[in-house]
Formats: structure tokens, C-alpha cells, sequence
């Protein structure tokens, strides 16, 4: 499917200021600040299973089915519900504080994450 497979972060936007307003450490800004994230996904029509592992050995995974409520993890380890859609051909998270979208643009997958005002934006490159 379009999102299947393995990418490796080659740039981001505002990440500093991103992580700060998530309630990340200092410490833990600074061991991810040059980390290139791995975002691994599998995605069998609507259902999918994104795992992202991060600085430190951490790794969240999300299962989730576009439609229908799920709780998901974010990198601050906080959970919430929300039911994730796709709206023309990106994956949307939207909660009262929180939006994400994601998608894939010339081979590249590309979040966008909102919070608190915050915009912060992931660009990964395909690796396998």
C-alpha cells in the first residue's frame, strides 16, 4: 500500500520548540535533536501499525484502522483517543490540541504536527 515501509528522518523543521511544548526534557531535546527517527509502517488497507523508534532505544507503535476510534502514544508518552482518517490521501490526527497529518510526497513521507500553536514538520526518505 501507499505508506508501507521503512523511512529514516532527513529533515525537520522547529523541532526544538516542538518538543519543548510536548513537555520533553532538555535532556532527552538534546539526545534526539540530530537523531534521524525511523518510522517503520505497515499498512494493510485500512489498518495500520506505525512504529517510530527514537534516541535511546524508545520506540512507540500505534495500531490503528482509518474510521474508528483507537488510543495512540505520543513521543511524550501521553495517550489519548481520537479516530484517525484519511482526507485526500493523508493521515489525519486530530484532537482538541493536537493535529497531525501525514502523507507521501515524491517518494518522501511527510508530517506535519500542530500543538499548542507549534508547528513542527518531519521530512523522511524511504529506506526500505
Amino acid at each position: 500500500m501507499a505508506f508501507t515501509g521503512k523511512y529514516e528522518t532527513e529533515s525537520e523543521k522547529n523541532y526544538d520548540e516542538f518538543m519543548k511544548r510536548l513537555g520533553l526534557s532538555s535532556d532527552r531535546i538534546e539526545k534526539g535533536r540530530n537523531f534521524k527517527v525511523i518510522s517503520e509502517i505497515q499498512q494493510d488497507g485500512q489498518n495500520f501499525t506505525w512504529s517510530q523508534h527514537y534516541p535511546g532505544g524508545h520506540s512507540i507503535s500505534n495500531n490503528f484502522t482509518i474510521g474508528k476510534e483507537t488510543e495512540m502514544e505520543t513521543v511524550g508518552n501521553k495517550k489519548f483517543k481520537v479516530t484517525v482518517k484519511m482526507e485526500g490521501g493523508k493521515v489525519v490526527v486530530d484532537s482538541a490540541n493536537y493535529h497531525h497529518t501525514v502523507e507521501i510526497v515524491d517518494g518522501k513521507l511527510v508530517e506535519v504536527s500542530t500543538f499548542g500553536g507549534v508547528i513542527y514538520e518531519r521530512v523522511s526518505k524511504k529506506v526500505a
